[in-house]
């Protein structure tokens, strides 16, 4: 069952989400180095603002914004970038939806606006234009193969040596000369291509991401004598890399988070397994025992 809302309350939460909108769009716009980027932000807290100055008549009284919001969404966009941010926005409002349904029996009038108002600002939205999103691809590539190929070399490792800080030096090692790899391939693929993207900036992307993948892989095993549970904790490492960016990206590009996200665990874990397996045998075959 839908909750029911009073209309002076449906009312005062639209008047209080409209003020908190205006302060988190006008804050993000403050510290926008990009010009349009800039003046989007800024059109959409007028919007915000035009909202509740409306919504003021109505209910005769001021209101105040939610602090917490605003200091939560600033800090988002710090972290993970100003599409992420205003799409997670979207979807926060959408939530609210119930609520905001009730403006209908309340007044056809606020409905209208407050529909029209959100149409126009996730028009707006698509106007943003975020460099780190042209380059999600070469991302993608710099941690889909560090994940997949540091798990599995580091799964071989972990029977094929035992010792942890030999199976560290190892890993580290091969992602460090991997990721350069990497990197000169993506530059080589994206200057072949001319798609507009900049050969350095995506060669660095996925230089940069595959090298934090691997140390954030490694970590374990620099701190842990026993080698199974380090790799048990790299495990862990690597889904927990795998949902925090397949999130990322369901929400900055409105993609499905759960296929996504099996697919890139699924590849993980499994190749994970198979290099275990052949660690194993190489170990038994060539009777190495460090």
């Amino acid at each position: 069952m839908n909750e029911k809302f009073e209309p002076a309350q449906v009312l005062e939460q639209a008047q209080r989400n409209e003020i908190t909108g205006y302060h988190v769009y006008k804050a993000l716009a403050r510290t926008c180095k990009n010009d349009n980027n800039r003046k989007v932000l800024q059109e959409i807290a007028n919007n915000e603002l035009a909202h509740y100055d409306f919504l003021k008549n109505l209910c005769k009284k001021d209101s105040y914004p939610s602090k917490y919001d605003v200091i939560k969404y600033r800090l988002l966009s710090r972290l993970f970038g100003l599409t992420f941010t205003l799409k997670l926005m979207e979807k926060d409002e959408r939530r609210a939806g119930d609520m905001y349904k009730e403006l209908a029996n309340l007044s056809p009038e606020v409905a209208n606006i407050i529909e029209d108002e959100d149409r126009h600002e996730s028009l707006l939205i698509t106007l943003i234009d975020e460099d780190r999103l042209k380059y999600t691809g070469s991302i993608v590539l710099g941690l889909n193969d560090a994940l997949v190929e540091l798990t599995g070399t580091l799964a071989g490792f972990t029977l094929a040596f035992e010792r942890t800080d030999i199976i560290a030096m190892a890993g580290l090692i091969a992602g460090i000369a991997a990721s350069f790899s990497m990197g000169i391939s993506e530059y080589l693929s994206t200057k072949a291509d001319s798609n507009g993207k900049n050969p350095v900036k995506a060669s660095g992307y996925t230089t940069i991401a595959y090298i934090l993948t691997v140390f954030f892989l490694i970590i374990p095993f620099l701190f842990l004598s026993n080698s199974l549970i380090a790799l048990s904790i790299t495990i862990l490492n690597a889904i927990f890399v795998v949902f925090v960016f397949t999130y990322y990206i369901s929400i900055a590009k409105d993609l499905s988070f759960e296929k996504r996200f099996a697919e890139m665990t699924g590849l993980s874990l499994g190749i994970a397994a198979l290099t275990f397996v052949i660690g194993y045998v190489v170990r038994i075959v060539f009777d190495i025992n460090l």
